[in-house]
């Protein structure tokens, strides 16, 4: 498997309530020099979690021990600029497993499920509801079942379905990547070739 398998996952969420979030904001470009997937998650968000001196900005979401927990709740338009996977490499170091926003940049949003992180575009109305609960009470759980494809706030039992590609959602639920689905047909693949006359 290339990464965790995700069906349900019940949770507590971090909120980061910024519009257009950039994949050089997630992760600074002087942070790109690994090709290993280890190691991003320290750089989260390098510049606006840390100062200068390498101390915690106390204000910073992510620094805020109220928040915890496996999902990022995030303003419109997260994930915009360059098309770097490390963006996602670095999210799903931290020990996130969902993203959810009521827009993402298409690249941003494959390089996610390519990673086995799943974004979850809900609609403007529910992101703020979501906020609002978050902000009341920072242990509000949500739920987020991806075979039914459907995120519920655990605290108001508001919910709303979302959408994903099939076959992306399939891998996501096995933990397959693109090679590892290639991978699992390798019977059916030799079954074909043998009956198939050069």
């Amino acid at each position: 498997m290339a990464y965790d398998k995700f069906e349900v996952l019940k949770s507590s969420a971090v909120p980061l309530p910024i519009e257009n979030v950039d994949t050089d904001q997630i992760i600074p470009a002087r942070f790109l020099k690994a090709t290993e997937r280890k190691g991003f998650g320290d750089n989260l968000f390098r510049d606006w979690r840390f100062n200068s001196d390498d101390t915690p900005k106390a204000d910073f979401p992510l620094n805020n021990p109220r928040f915890s927990g496996k999902i990022l709740v995030s303003g419109k338009n997260f994930g915009s600029g360059s098309s770097r996977e490390h963006a996602v490499w670095a999210i799903y170091d931290y020990g996130f497993r969902c993203v959810v926003s009521s827009f993402f940049a298409d690249i941003f949003r494959n390089n996610c499920l390519n990673i086995g992180i799943l974004p979850v575009q809900v609609s403007p109305e529910f992101l703020q509801s979501m906020f609002k609960s978050i902000d009341a009470n920072e242990n509000t759980e949500f739920e987020v079942n991806l075979p039914e494809q459907k995120i519920i706030n655990l605290e108001t039992n508001e919910s709303e379905s979302f959408n994903i590609n099939p076959y992306k959602k399939d891998n996501m639920i096995n933990g397959f990547d693109d090679i590892d689905y290639l991978l699992n047909l390798v019977d059916d693949i030799k079954v074909f070739a043998d009956k198939t006359p050069i």
